[in-house]
């Protein structure tokens, strides 16, 4: 698993805070709405309707 979390954090996707031993990951919203409009709410209407 920590081979994903590098990929996307190196491709931009997520980015990780340290806690003590325990890493959280969050998601670089901003940065992907600024690069691909309207991506991540058609991603997520899409995961939506699928249910």
């Amino acid at each position: 698993m920590p081979h994903h979390f590098r990929v996307l954090r190196e491709a931009g996707i997520i980015e990780q805070h340290y806690s003590g031993t325990a890493i959280h990951n969050s998601l670089r919203r901003a940065d992907l709405d600024s690069r691909f409009p309207g991506l991540l709410d058609a991603v997520i209407a899409a995961g939506l309707n699928a249910v």
